[in-house]
């Protein structure tokens, strides 16, 4: 393993201590928020988010739509930094969400969004950034330094801080002892693929192809976005995600036994329609990997024993972090430095 390796592993594992870490900086932040949230509750929360940071604001379209009732959607950042066109946003809640905070799309977008009259929230890892100025109020990721070009610490961070939210938020107990059980399971989770021969055998499809599909639904819909997003930035594989049910419109007709699928499947009342989905690709002719636990077969990718839906999702990403590099490996690739990327990347 090349030191390059060992220091994105090494990002990899720091995530475990940064979620441990997250809960004292966040809590305040959290409560200034929910107390102004108090004063008028919002019709609908509107996201605004870039690249891995998009695939965590799926990740709140979830949790806030599924434990709030709360609509949720994202805005088009060039809605105002090309076409300047405010939004009516007047006592909704706006959520940019990034990690540098200096996209200029995102701080031209939170900008008219305050303007507009809407509660502006960033939730960022550079507190002292200008997407961070340019908002009412501040919820720190708190990651600290990346030094990797891809994100992995600071997305779980993020997913884990839309968690805090949303249990503060709805007053959900069962997800507050998730999250305090979510450290040790994360630690856990990024020692799966280590020589398990099910992942190898992942590994095995997955290193000659030319395509890939990942797939989830509900919870894990983020974690088969991010997914599809770091086989492109680090293993130079192209990939494509598809929540389980858009699969099915159209995008089916691509399977073969040369178009490996990565089905991420979550723990709740949705795991069920894509162990359906996957079992019916498999007799299809389709190379088919699926998270489980306890099951000891072809295809199946390990997991943690469930604990909570939502916190089991964070878990599957991090597990597949740790083979994003082992995969990086056989195809030749650098996964702490993607050819044409840059660490921040500033669009408009």
């Amino acid at each position: 393993m090349s030191d390059i390796d060992r220091q994105i592993l090494s990002e990899i594992r720091e995530a475990p201590d940064v979620a441990r870490r997250q809960a004292q900086g966040f809590a305040q932040s959290a409560a200034d928020l929910l107390r102004r949230l108090e004063r008028r509750a919002p019709d609908v929360v509107v996201t605004c988010a870039r690249g891995s940071s998009a695939h965590a604001a799926t990740f709140a379209k979830h949790l806030i739509e599924h434990r709030l009732g709360i609509p949720c959607a994202a805005a088009a950042p060039n809605i105002a930094s090309i076409y300047h066109r405010p939004l009516r946003l007047k006592h909704q809640l706006f959520l940019a969400i990034s990690q540098s905070g200096r996209s200029d799309d995102l701080v031209e977008s939170a900008s008219l969004a305050r303007t507009a009259g809407a509660v502006t929230v960033a939730l960022v890892n550079e507190t002292d950034s200008p997407l961070a100025s340019a908002c009412e109020l501040v919820l720190p990721i708190g990651a600290g330094p990346e030094r990797s070009v891809i994100a992995t610490k600071t997305f779980v961070a993020t997913l884990v801080a839309l968690l805090r939210l949303t249990a503060e938020w709805c007053a959900d107990n069962a997800l507050k002892s998730a999250l305090e059980r979510l450290p040790e399971r994360l630690a856990s989770a990024s020692g799966l693929p280590s020589g398990d021969r099910l992942w190898r055998a992942a590994g095995d499809a997955l290193g000659p192809a030319e395509s890939v599909v990942t797939i989830g639904r509900g919870p894990t819909l983020a974690i088969a976005r991010e997914a599809a997003l770091k086989l492109k930035e680090a293993c130079s594989l192209h990939a494509e995600a598809f929540s389980g049910a858009e699969f099915m419109h159209g995008p089916v007709s691509l399977v073969s036994d040369a178009y490996p699928l990565l089905v991420f499947a979550p723990g709740d009342a949705a795991g069920e329609g894509l162990r359906t989905l996957a079992a019916d690709l498999c007799r299809k002719g389709a190379a088919v990997f699926i998270t489980a636990h306890g099951a000891i077969a072809p295809g199946i990718l390990p997991m943690l024993a469930p604990d909570h839906p939502e916190t089991d999702a964070v878990c599957q990403i991090q597990a597949f972090y740790a083979f994003m590099v082992e995969l990086a490996q056989r195809r030749g690739t650098n996964p702490a430095r993607p050819r044409h990327l840059r660490k921040i990347t500033r669009t408009r």
